[in-house]
This record gives structure tokens, C-alpha cells and sequence, in this order.
């Protein structure tokens, strides 16, 4: 049997693709899916097969969480949601070992989890990427799966925070649509859920917005080349999706912000600086003190407002214009953040990065641990040798996608494979002199920490 299928980047492109589909084959899937880093803890991976029955998910899936050490009782689980397209499922089998990302999980006390879903390529998208087609049902049952396999089975209860790129940001949307009442935050980049019918896109389902969706702080996040300042690019449809999402959620009194980066098209350049601010405070907000206790509300005392293409913002008892045509934003901080993003994406940071820790040193090969900046994440470290650099770590720092970072980023956001692991061998200390050894780092705003403590040769 012949199907006509859709390959979709919501709110982006659609490209009519005829192929034969055969259900067994289609769902099949081989490499790129099947190469991963390992799962140990305090990572814990699951896999589920494709499903042939109505309803339920057609690809087969990954889920990977990380648990920050000592976490007695999850508070939530941070979802980072890769895009559509073979090569952006390929990108989420890393997205769990993201130090960034990790740090703001850390200081919430929750987990960090990365769905990769097995779509080839010339699949439809809307198959996983509308969590109605199964992937809300197998997501959940990850969530009792890995609380089972990490000795947290408040998992399974505890609050969501969605970040999702392209498809990805369609599916964070959908997931606000269909479980306001779980969701803390959501971060959509560059994609979001259809709420009204499109003739052009006919093929993909609308959703309704509950009056609970209103309460849950939502971010669009796009590209000033998405349809903003250029209107004839292959992306051009993601503003006016945004823009209709924006005003139908806005309208309603939702909580709904816009930042648009100056700097970008699809990629997700540098926006994880200000999503990580901007889901820090939702969480700070939002995560009730005790697991199973419903979500807090938003304050409304500190809410600024602004144009949503505009590049300045007020307090909201000073907004000139209708309020439900600006976009939301829920604090000063974040506003201040919000101004120098949509400027630069150049947002500042004045605190270090913490120090490396757990240096050893075997043979010449020195390795250590270290946690990322909340702020400004992680570019790279210094080794010294006798109080004297030696290497920069890494030798040619380079993100094509936006700030140098230490374990590069993929297009979806997320860490390349191999994972670049925290070392270093010295090949130029001569056989049996005595060294000292230390390591600094430094996070991607320039600052640098303090130096480790010594490992000595």
C-alpha cells in the first residue's frame, strides 16, 4: 500500500514525500540509533520497539536520565526534546550528558532526560513530535521505568520543565496542551503546537488550550531569519506559527513570552543562555517544597512586559500598550536577560565557574570532574604545570552554532560524540621530574575559577 507521508518541522516547512510503507519495515530502524554513550550511574537508559497497534508509538525510542549524586527525593525532571529528522533524533542520545543543562538540574534537584526517537528520515515527524501519537504514553512509562531502575519512583509524579527544538518545541507545546497540570515551564525553540486549523497544513492536528495551559509560563524562542527579518527563507514559516500561537495564548491571559535571537535561523545559536535563566526562575517559582504537592503559581509582583519583536521592556504597571498583545516575562532579571539577549545574545556574567575537583594524575595523564557554570556553562580549562600553563583546553575552541564550548554542541543543542572527556597527557615533562599539577576552569562568559587542588608527580 502507497501513502502519501509528510516530513514536518512544525510551524517550519512541509515537503510531500510519496515512498511505499510497509509497517514493519518502516519502523525499522539501524544506525545512527544504535551508537550511544554508556549508561551507568547516575545515568539510566531505557529502549522501547516500535509499535504496530493504533494509537501507540511507531518508532522505537530512547530514553536517557541523569541523576545528580545525592538527590535523596526528585523535586522534577528536566526534559530536553531534540528536533525532527534523522540527524536531530540522532543528537538526543547525548542531550542527558550535558553539563549546562546538567547544572540547572542540579540545583533543583531534579533529573535530566533525553528522549532520542528512532524516525528515519523520510518519516513523518507528527508521528512522535504530536505527543497524541504515543509519545506522551511512552514518555510517561519511561518516567516509571527509570524511577524503577534509579531508586526514584517519585519520578513518575514529580513536575516536567520542556525544552524542545523544531519538532521538538512542537512536542514540549503539545505536552503543555495535554498535562498543564504537570508541566512547571516549557521553552519552545523554533517550533510550536498548531492551535488553529491551516489548509496548507492540514495533515497536522490542531490542539485545544485549556484554561490550565494559561497558567504554565511558556517561552518562543526563534531566529531573526525564521520569518522575523527575512520572509522568503526555507524557514520563514516559523514567526507567523509563532506569532499565532503567541496571540492565542497571550490573548487568553497565558503566560507566553517571544525572544527572538538577532543572530540566528534554525540553529540553536546561543539561546541556552538565557533558557537556562528563564527556566531557573520558573523552577525557583514553581516546584512545590515536597514531591507529590501541586505546582505553585506564578507571582504576579515582578512581571515585566514587552513588544513581541521589540528589543525593550517595562514593568508591567508602566506598559503603555495592551498587555495581551506583549509578550510576558515573569521578573526584572529575566527581563534585563531578555534585553541583552534579543540585542546580542551577549548576556553577562560576573560569577566563576566552579573549580575542578578530583584531579589525578597517572603516569603523564592528568584527568579530572568538574561542574558547569548555572550562568555561562563551560568553554574549556587551563592546565598548569609548576604554577606555568600548559595546554588550553581544547587547543582551537569553535561552535558553529554560537559560544565555544567544551564538549561542542550538535545542532540540537546537545553534546557530539564521541563525549570529550576531562583530560590531559602531557607529552613534553621529561621521564622522572617531579611536577605539580593543577587545572582551572573557565566558563564561556571568559571567567575563570579557582585552580584545583594539586596532584603531584
Amino acid at each position: 500500500m502507497r501513502f502519501a507521508q509528510r516530513l514536518c518541522l512544525p510551524g517550519i516547512f512541509a515537503i510531500v514525500v510519496t515512498l511505499q510503507f510497509f509497517p514493519d519495515a518502516a519502523i525499522a530502524q539501524q544506525a545512527p540509533y544504535d551508537v550511544f554513550p554508556p549508561a551507568d550511574p547516575p545515568y539510566y537508559r531505557v529502549r522501547y520497539e516500535p509499535s504496530t497497534k493504533p494509537g501507540e508509538l511507531i518508532f522505537g525510542v530512547n530514553y536517557t536520565v541523569w541523576i545528580p549524586t545525592g538527590v535523596k527525593t526528585l523535586r522534577g525532571v528536566v526534559v530536553h526534546q531534540h528536533g525532527c529528522g534523522e540527524g536531530s533524533c540522532k543528537s538526543g542520545l547525548t542531550g542527558a550528558y550535558d553539563l549546562h543543562w546538567q547544572a540547572l538540574a542540579r540545583k533543583h534537584d531534579c533529573a535530566l532526560l533525553a528522549p532520542a526517537y528512532e524516525q528515519p528520515e523520510k518519516a513523518d515527524c507528527q508521528m512522535w513530535c504530536d505527543p497524541r501519537n504515543g509519545s506522551s504514553a511512552a514518555f510517561q512509562k519511561a518516567l516509571i521505568d527509570l524511577g524503577d531502575k534509579s531508586g526514584h519512583p517519585e519520578m513518575a509524579q514529580v513536575p516536567w520543565a520542556l525544552w524542545g527544538h523544531s519538532g521538538g518545541g512542537h512536542w514540549a507545546g503539545g505536552m503543555v496542551m495535554l498535562h498543564p497540570e504537570r508541566v512547571a515551564a516549557a521553552w519552545l525553540r523554533s517550533g510550536v503546537p498548531q492551535m488553529k486549523a491551516n489548509p496548507e497544513r492540514a495533515t497536522i492536528k490542531t490542539h485545544k488550550l485549556p484554561e490550565a495551559a494559561l497558567k504554565v509560563p511558556i517561552m518562543c524562542n526563534l531566529g531573526t531569519k525564521e520569518g522575523v527579518s527575512i520572509k522568503n527563507d526555507r524557514f520563514s514559516g516559523v514567526w507567523p506559527s509563532n506569532e499565532t500561537f503567541f496571540n492565542e495564548v497571550r490573548g487568553k491571559g497565558g503566560l507566553v513570552g517571544v525572544a527572538v535571537d538577532p543572530l540566528t535561523s534554525h540553529e540553536c545559536g546561543n539561546q541556552r543562555y538565557l533558557a537556562i535563566p528563564w527556566l531557573d526562575a520558573c523552577l525557583t517559582a514553581r516546584l512545590p517544597e515536597k514531591s507529590g504537592e501541586a505546582l505553585r503559581l506564578m507571582s504576579t509582583d515582578d512581571v515585566w512586559l514587552a513588544a513581541p519583536t521589540g528589543m525593550e521592556a517595562s514593568p508591567a504597571a508602566k506598559f503603555s500598550g495592551d498587555p495581551l498583545k506583549a509578550a510576558w516575562l515573569p521578573n526584572a532579571a529575566i527581563a534585563r536577560a531578555w534585553t541583552q539577549y534579543v540585542k546580542d545574545t551577549n548576556l553577562p556574567d560576573t560569577t566563576p565557574p566552579p573549580a575542578p575537583t578530583n584531579v589525578r594524575l597517572d603516569g603523564n595523564r592528568l584527568t579530572w570532574e568538574c561542574q558547569a557554570d548555572l550562568e555561562s556553562g563551560l568553554a574549556g580549562f587551563i592546565v598548569e604545570r609548576d604554577g606555568k600553563p600548559v595546554a588550553n583546553l581544547p587547543e582551537k575552541p569553535r561552535n558553529p552554532f554560537g559560544r565555544p564550548v567544551f564538549q561542542n554542541l550538535q545542532y540540537s543543542d546537545t553534546p557530539s560524540q564521541p563525549l570529550v572527556p576531562m583530560q590531559f597527557t602531557d607529552t613534553t615533562a621529561k621521564p622522572g621530574e617531579p611536577h605539580i599539577y593543577r587545572v582551572i576552569a573557565v566558563n564561556t562568559a571568559g571567567l575563570k575559577s579557582d585552580p584545583s587542588t594539586e596532584a603531584r608527580k
